[in-house]
C-alpha cells in the first residue's frame, strides 16, 4: 500500500511505496531533498512532519534525531517510513535536480600520502565517461561484498580530469586499511555518484563561513575552488580544525587562496597543539573559534563538514549565536569499521 506525501510550501505530491523511505521515494521521482549519509547518522535530511505518522526501521530512533527534534515534530526522511498520508516541510533543492547519478568504473591513477593518516586518491574515469557533479558532493565506492564507503569529492567540477578523494585511516576500517597498506595504482574500483546536497547555494548574497574538521576540508576545498574559479564575489572565511600542525595537510593551499583573493580569509585551529608546533594561532574547538570571530551569525551562510560530534556541537552553538536554521548547511562524516557499517572507512 502506498501513501501520498505533500511537500510544503510547494504543494508538490508524490507516492511512497510500502517499506520505502520518504527520501528514497522523493529522489526516485525527481524531488531533490537535502541529504547526506542516508543512514540516519548525519541529520542533513531533517524536516518537519506537519501531518501524518511515520515509523523507523526496528522502531529505533535514528542517531541524528534528537529528543528535542521529536518533540518539535521533526523527522529524518532518509529513515522515516510513512504509516499514513503525510504533509511535510522540507527545502527542495533545484540545483541538484538535473544531476544524473551514475555507477561507473574507475582506476586509481595516483596515491599520495598527504599526512600521517590522510591519503589522496586520484581516480580516472573511462575516456568515454564524465561525472557531472556539484562542488561539495560525494561518491560511494562500491565494494565487492555489497558494502559501500562514501567520500567527498575534493576537486571542483571544472577540474575534473581526476576525481580527488581524501581518505583518512580509520582504526578498524577495512577499506581505509586497504587504501593505505595494499592498494596499488591502476587498481580498478566502482563508484556511484554524485550524491548528497552539500554544495554552495548561489541564490544568496550573504558572506560565507566554512567550517571543516579533519578531512571535512575535502568538500570545502572543492566548494572554495569552484567559487574562486567562477568569481563568486561573496566574502568567504574558512575555519579548519585539526589536532596538531601535522594534521593540516595541504595547509599551504588555503594560505595561497588568502594571498591571492582579498575576499577570502583562512583560520586554522589546533585543538591539541604540540610543543614542537610552536603554535601562535587559534586553539581549542573550531566552532568556538568561529563564534569568537563572529558573535552574531544572523547575516551569514554557514557550511560545515566533519565528524558528527563537531557538527552537533556547532549546530547548537551557532543557533545560540543567531544563525537561522535555513542558513546552515552541513555534511556530517560517519566513519565505519568492520563492526559498524557507515560511510567513510
Amino acid at each position: 500500500m502506498s501513501h501520498k506525501v505533500t511537500i510544503q510550501p510547494s504543494n508538490h505530491e508524490f507516492p511512497v511505496e510500502t517499506g520505502e523511505s520518504v527520501l528514497d521515494a522523493a529522489l526516485r521521482q525527481g524531488f531533490a531533498f537535502p541529504y547526506g549519509c542516508r543512514n540516519g547518522a548525519c541529520g542533513s535530511c531533517l524536516g518537519t512532519l506537519v501531518a501524518g505518522e511515520v515509523e523507523y526501521p526496528g522502531q529505533q530512533r535514528p542517531p541524528a534525531l534528537k529528543e528535542g527534534d521529536l518533540a518539535a515534530g521533526r523527522a529524518l526522511f532518509c529513515q522515516a517510513r510513512p504509516t499514513s498520508d503525510l504533509t511535510i516541510e522540507v527545502r527542495e533543492i533545484g540545483a541538484a535536480k538535473d544531476i544524473v547519478i551514475k555507477t561507473l568504473p574507475c582506476r586509481v591513477a595516483k596515491r599520495e600520502l598527504l599526512a600521517h593518516d590522510v591519503m589522496r586518491l586520484k581516480l580516472k574515469l573511462p575516456i568515454t565517461e564524465r561525472l557531472q557533479f556539484l562542488a561539495g558532493q560525494y561518491v560511494d565506492i562500491l565494494l565487492k561484498d555489497g558494502r559501500r564507503r562514501g567520500f567527498s569529492l575534493a576537486n571542483a567540477p571544472h577540474d575534473d580530469e581526476y576525481l580527488e578523494l581524501h581518505v583518512r585511516r580509520v582504526e578498524g576500517g577495512s577499506f581505509t586499511g586497504h587504501v593505505f597498506d595494499d592498494m596499488k595504482e591502476k587498481a580498478l574500483l566502482r563508484i556511484e555518484g554524485p550524491l548528497g546536497t552539500f554544495f554552495l547555494r548561489e541564490d544568496s548574497d550573504r558572506p560565507v563561513v566554512l567550517v571543516g574538521g579533519g578531512t571535512g576540508f575535502a568538500p570545502l576545498k572543492g566548494i572554495i575552488e569552484n567559487a574562486l574559479h567562477h568569481g563568486i564575489g561573496r566574502p568567504m572565511h574558512l575555519f579548519w580544525g585539526v589536532r596538531s600542525r601535522r594534521d593540516l595537510y595541504l595547509g599551504e593551499l588555503p594560505q595561497q587562496w588568502a594571498q591571492e583573493h582579498a575576499d577570502f580569509q583562512y583560520t586554522p585551529v589546533l585543538s591539541e597543539p604540540q610543543p614542537e608546533d610552536d603554535w601562535q594561532g587559534e586553539t581549542g574547538m573550531v566552532p568556538e573559534a568561529v563564534v569568537r570571530a563572529y558573535p552574531d551569525l544572523a547575516g551569514f551562510d554557514v557550511y560545515m563538514s566533519g565528524p558528527p560530534a563537531m557538527v552537533d556541537a556547532a549546530r547548537t552553538l551557532f543557533e545560540a549565536h543567531g544563525l537561522p536554521a535555513d542558513q546552515l548547511y552541513y555534511d556530517s562524516f560517519e566513519f565505519a569499521s568492520d563492526v559498524q557499517a557507515a560511510s567513510g572507512a
